[in-house]
């Protein structure tokens, strides 16, 4: 199996994309920690006790990524792999945002992925292994109206991305995004059927993506097969940025 005996943390892991990333790493072998902010149930049906386990934390507290990281290490010896999947909408117009609005999409999505990367970084180093997953969005390089704190957030995990990439690289710790356009969760199933069917003729592929698509293509760039490639941003979106 790809993944056998490496260990993982994947974040906000207990639904929509996270979920399936979770779950395809542990089919190839992975031991996999995941974090979940609220529901409990949901975390509960993926969780074994074993091989996965979920913990509830806060993303944007940066003493519990600590602490999920260093029991991570004491259970199972190591990190191996981190996927920044963790993230939030709050979609308004900028006229009508708030300041919390734009303050908890950014505190979640964007400095909830160096609150747990930081931790990581410093076990990845004294290994000289790792490679670290986020997820960003076509909101972040193209921009959606009704998403300026979304958008930024995304755009914000693209520059940590390259930057990471190039900090790490001596240390042979990858850092690459992926960048999915429509997918099929939480996130979108809120929206009007007019919406979707605006969104779906801006798709040159005519589908949303299944969280498994998505999936697939991260399972790809955190495998060895992908050990060349760093500090990139991968769109898994029909085509719908190109």
């Amino acid at each position: 199996m790809e993944f056998q005996d490496r260990v993982a943390i994947v974040t906000g892991g207990s639904r929509g994309i996270g979920r399936a990333i979770v779950q395809a790493l542990a089919r190839e072998g992975a031991k996999v920690a995941f974090t979940y902010a609220q529901n409990k149930a949901m975390a509960d049906e993926i969780a074994n006790g074993d091989t996965i386990i979920g913990f509830q934390t806060n993303a944007t507290d940066f003493a519990q990524a600590k602490e999920l990281v260093k029991q991570v290490k004491e259970r199972w010896g190591a990190v191996d792999i981190l996927v920044n999947n963790a993230g939030i909408t709050r979609d308004k117009l900028a006229a009508m945002m708030s300041e919390k609005d734009w303050d908890d999409v950014i505190d979640t999505n964007l400095k909830g992925a160096f609150n747990v990367t930081k931790p990581t970084v410093g076990v990845m180093i004294r290994q000289r292994r790792g490679v670290i997953l986020n997820l960003t969005s076509i909101s972040g390089i193209v921009g959606m109206p009704g998403q300026v704190n979304y958008s930024a957030s995304k755009a914000g995990v693209i520059g940590f991305t390259k930057a990471l990439a190039k900090e790490l690289a001596k240390a042979q710790i990858r850092v690459n995004a992926l960048a999915p356009g429509f997918v099929e969760t939480d996130m979108t199933a809120v929206l009007n059927a007019e919406y979707k069917a605006k969104a779906l003729e801006q798709v040159p592929l005519g589908r949303f993506a299944k969280a498994e698509d998505v999936a697939e293509v991260a399972l790809f760039l955190l495998s060895d097969k992908a050990s060349y490639i760093t500090g990139q941003v991968l769109q898994v979106d029909g085509g719908l940025a190109m």
